[in-house]
């Protein structure tokens, strides 16, 4: 893979608010051919997850969830409330707390290391769960742009995400279609030892994008990164995961 001297980024601006099972794809092009803007081979869509969450319909009604004694204590220390913190219980398989009242780092049953297992609050009354299968939901929008654009790119779903070691959220890749997740270099050290090192691509491309698209409710759910090289693959984030979803 050839190195990365330089890229450009942009964000789709404006775009329509996402309503419940909106096809995704088609708004995207449609804000494409809005703005009179072309995709080109090997450009990069990456995608906020929230918005696929609402276009697959991933809502949950906080008034049907019962809170268990677990999940009663995790909202006494935490502050969440009580239902949202049953459901970050049922998308997890484990979970910390890394402040003295948070956040609340679980490990999504997908196998990624999320804030509150990627719970994401929507108003008072309800929340929205990540998609289903995110690699699979990046297949279908790849899929569908490329199509109706006639134009090779990849895909990637970007979902906000906090640290337990500091304050803040950044953003990583939850899903991704026709770009390899990882990226190999190699380097010959003094001596003629050559070190090769795994990079998480598809996180080094969100954190780039996360720039444009920000967090928690700034209007730029997708962006678009030009100029990357990368390999073709659909492995998806899943293929490198220490714990994939079983």
């Amino acid at each position: 893979m050839n190195p990365i001297t330089a890229f450009s980024a942009f964000g789709l601006e404006p775009f329509p608010t996402i309503t419940v099972g909106d096809d995704l794809a088609s708004v995207i092009t449609g804000v494409l051919k809005d703005q009179d803007v072309a995709l080109h081979v090997g450009d990069v869509v990456v995608v906020a997850s929230k918005a696929v969450s609402i276009a697959e319909k991933r809502y949950v009604d906080l008034a049907a969830v019962t809170p268990g004694t677990e999940a009663l204590a995790l909202s006494a220390r935490t502050g969440k409330p009580a239902e949202v913190a049953q459901l970050i219980l049922d998308e997890s398989t484990e979970h910390f707390v890394a402040g003295e009242r948070g956040p609340i780092i679980a490990r999504h049953r997908l196998g990624f290391q999320l804030t509150s297992a990627g719970v994401d609050r929507a108003g008072t009354e309800g929340a929205w769960l990540l998609p289903t299968d995110p690699d699979a939901s990046a297949r279908a929008l790849r899929d569908a742009i490329t199509a109706a654009t006639t134009t090779p790119v990849a895909v990637v779903i970007a979902d906000s995400d906090g640290r337990p070691d500091r304050r803040g959220a950044t953003v990583i890749s939850i899903g991704a279609a026709g770009i390899a997740p990882l990226r190999i270099t190699e380097h010959t050290e003094p001596g003629g030892r050559t070190k090769r090192q795994e990079e998480t691509f598809t996180d080094l491309i969100t954190a780039a994008a996360g720039l444009i698209l920000g967090q928690r409710g700034r209007g730029a759910p997708v962006a678009v990164l030009r100029g990357l090289s990368y390999d073709r693959t659909d492995e998806g984030v899943a293929a490198m995961m220490h714990r994939p979803a079983p």
